[in-house]
């Protein structure tokens, strides 16, 4: 008798988002900046959800932005109501 192994990968994400406010004054090229010097302002709130969000099976890319398939996680950022973001 010959023996055979029998893989498999299967890859779950978790997927969390928190929406804060910045002031107005921000332009849209300096949020990215505003949002690294001031992560006090989200990153326990984003702790806490993505601690709170259930595994799904895939690979996440489905969420809109989220396209980095190189990488083990991604953090991105969306201005509600204008058509700018872009990765943290």
């Amino acid at each position: 008798m010959r023996k055979v192994i029998i893989s498999q990968r299967s890859v779950y994400y978790k997927y969390a988002e928190v929406e804060i406010e910045i002031p107005n004054g921000i332009e849209c090229n300096d949020v990215h900046e505003h949002l690294i010097e001031n992560e006090h302002l989200y990153q326990d709130e984003i702790d806490e959800a993505i601690y709170k969000s259930k595994y799904e099976f895939g690979f996440g890319l489905e969420h809109s932005g989220m396209d980095e398939q190189a990488s083990e996680s991604e953090w991105r950022f969306d201005i509600v109501g204008e058509q700018y973001g872009g990765h943290l």
